[in-house]
């Protein structure tokens, strides 16, 4: 009984060392309590350009959460892709950063308009700001929410950086990403 107790002992001892910082904090992970990953996004967070029939929603962004960044973490960037849209390039519908370490998320509504809380980047549609799903009649459209932990200042990067400049430019600087992946098809 002594020497099982003893290896066991031993073993917990074993494993405790062997758990890494970045477990031993949590997974970096970013959240959202208005939809869970890969599942279809309401109606309200879509587009409102009047102008485009497939924009039938409000613009409202969805609330954003994360939690556990890695060690060394001085700011966050953003990027909301959609891969399905105007082919081959895909549509770049967010693209934000020097989003300070202290901030842990974004409630709703909060980055359909420009904020103190994020550098914006362009998108796409020339906006610094979330602009939501326009998705054309057809098969379902993947949003996907990278978000990245990076080692910059959060006034490093001038603001109106589109995303392949942003991803220039937070090269090398990326210590961890994580993601979430909403869909959405016109009604």
């Amino acid at each position: 009984m002594f020497l099982r107790g003893s290896i066991l002992a031993g073993a917990v001892a074993l494993a405790a060392l062997s758990v890494s910082p970045a477990s031993a904090q949590g997974v970096f992970t970013l959240t959202s309590p208005s939809f869970k990953d890969g599942e279809r996004l309401a109606t309200k967070f879509a587009g409102n350009n009047k102008t485009n029939p497939n924009c039938v929603g409000e613009n409202v962004s969805p609330a954003l959460s994360w939690s556990n960044p890695p060690a060394g973490t001085k700011s966050f960037a953003i990027f909301m892709f959609d891969p399905e849209g105007r082919p081959p390039g895909g549509v770049s519908h967010w693209v934000a950063y020097g989003i300070p370490a202290s901030v842990t998320g974004f409630a709703e509504g909060e980055v359909s308009k420009p904020s103190d809380k994020y550098v914006g980047g362009t998108s796409l549609m020339k906006l610094a700001n979330y602009f939501g799903p326009c998705t054309p009649p057809g098969p379902i459209h993947h949003y996907t929410l990278t978000l990245m932990a990076t080692d910059l200042d959060p006034k490093a990067l001038a603001a109106g950086l589109d995303r392949a400049e942003a991803q220039k430019a937070l090269d090398g600087h990326v210590l961890q990403a994580t993601g979430l992946i909403g869909t959405f098809s016109k009604p």
